[in-house]
């Protein structure tokens, strides 16, 4: 579709809409939109609609400002939309969306979190790099009776009487994604009550961080019309599975992924070990961007699959970093990786913070000629502390505390984000650790469930 005024107006008019909805995600992870009227397109269709420059400075429990961002509630900044991102809603009919970048005095703003993946997409390109990702997420469905908020099964992992009792929403899911161009390639029931997970089509970065957005968006969307609801918070249930949302990464020169060597170690190119160990190198401040939310820490733990040791591994899945190995193994002279997986990471991550920063650590692993240790086949959580300690292997941060830390002390992602993104970034998730951090699960899910 042209993206020009006089095709998007035929477009809209076309599907009947009313409202053109500007999303942007804030630094506390949030998914937020200021919509217009269409019989005002001319006057927002380059300009955007304005909102507060507080906006990047509210912490998730309220829309308060955190003095420490340095921002105050003085001044506007402009979503403007990126009309290439336009869609039709399928289930909020008469409505559009489009994802907007953000400007202030007519500039790009320090602030705009899809402007730092952007920064971080022409850094990879400056290394004759594009880098292909996909998020994989998990969320639960959970429906209101007289015991208040509830799954709507009791099945276990892959149970295909989970895939039956939810078939009509998964469907209306799955086509509402159709719709929008998201290509679905996986379904499946996951361990905890009502959970599921759908796994879609990798794309280029930006499309990418894109897609997590509209994903999250369709997914609760589809479930109101239900009479569901969808939540990607990491943590619902104290003694049930979290919910992750792995980051599938590769990297290409041109149109040929450069992930596998056969002549390499591991059968993986150097570039690529190199962008591995530096993610892990940074992964202890990462994890303020990939697992953002103090109840994210919830779901880090050993044993639960959620990538809580600073170690890779093929297809170990305690790892921080699984290398899948598809149908060949490693020894085999056909064993061709194709891609790697980041698991530490949740739906409660702003996607084009976490996917920038990430992509950040990686070229950083390249620059410094990083070196990736030896890949884990085992579970590392069976292992002993001076076992862990020989293979260089570390315990993650346990808490939103101890990433931040580690943030404020990590001078590569701090330059990376910029003064004033990361100014305002470390304040607002210092204000979630001190507001969160006593709270009982039960708190924090009257908090986060309909915030993710």
């Amino acid at each position: 579709m042209q993206t020009d005024i006089s095709n998007i107006s035929k477009h809209l008019q076309k599907n009947n809409i009313k409202f053109v909805r500007v999303l942007f995600c804030d630094n506390a992870n949030i998914i937020r939109s200021k919509a217009f009227h269409v019989d005002v397109l001319t006057e927002h269709f380059d300009k955007g609609v304005s909102i507060t420059v507080a906006q990047q400075a509210f912490p998730v429990m309220y829309d308060v400002v955190v003095p420490e961002t340095g921002i105050a509630p003085v001044g506007e900044a402009w979503i403007v939309p990126d009309w290439s991102t336009l869609n039709v809603l399928p289930y909020a009919p008469t409505h559009a969306r489009v994802i907007g970048n953000i400007f202030k005095d007519g500039d790009p703003w320090s602030l705009c979190p899809r402007g730092f993946l952007k920064n971080a997409i022409a850094k990879a390109q400056d290394f004759g790099l594009q880098v292909k990702a996909a998020f994989e997420n998990e969320f639960y469905l959970l429906k209101s009776n007289s015991d208040g908020i509830v799954p709507t099964d009791d099945t276990v992992f892959a149970s295909t009487l989970g895939m039956d009792i939810n078939c009509a929403v998964i469907n209306d899911i799955t086509d509402a994604l159709a719709a929008q161009s998201i290509q679905v390639e996986r379904y499946h029931p996951e361990s905890g009550p009502g959970q599921h997970e759908i796994s879609i089509r990798y794309s280029d970065a930006l499309q990418t961080a894109d897609r997590q957005i509209a994903f999250r968006e369709t997914v609760r969307g589809v479930a109101l019309k239900h009479g569901l609801t969808a939540s990607f918070m990491p943590k619902v249930f104290e003694n049930k599975a979290g919910n992750g949302c792995h980051l599938h990464l590769s990297l290409w020169k041109g149109e040929e992924n450069i992930i596998s060597d056969p002549d390499g170690i591991d059968g993986i190119s150097k570039t690529a070990r190199s962008f591995m160990a530096g993610i892990l190198e940074h992964l202890p401040a990462l994890m303020t961007l990939t697992t953002p939310s103090v109840n994210s820490y919830r779901r880090i733990s050993p044993h639960s699959w959620s990538g809580a040791f600073r170690c890779w591994g093929f297809d170990n899945r305690e790892a921080a970093i699984r290398v899948p190995t598809s149908f060949a193994s490693p020894s085999s002279s056909n064993f061709s990786p194709s891609h790697f997986e980041l698991k530490t990471v949740d739906g409660a991550a702003n996607p084009y913070l976490a996917l920038g920063s990430v992509i950040s650590a990686g070229l950083d692993g390249i620059k410094r000629g990083l070196k990736l240790g030896k890949q884990v086949s085992v579970d590392p959580g069976h292992l002993s502390e001076t076992e862990r300690e020989k293979l260089g292997i570390d315990s993650l941060p346990i808490s939103l505390g101890n990433a931040n830390v580690n943030l404020i002390n990590n001078n590569m992602l701090k330059n990376a984000l910029g003064p004033d993104l990361f100014q305002a970034l470390i304040a607002v998730r210092q204000a979630e650790w001190e507001g969160m951090k006593n709270m009982r699960i039960e708190e924090e899910v009257k908090i986060l469930l309909s915030r993710y």
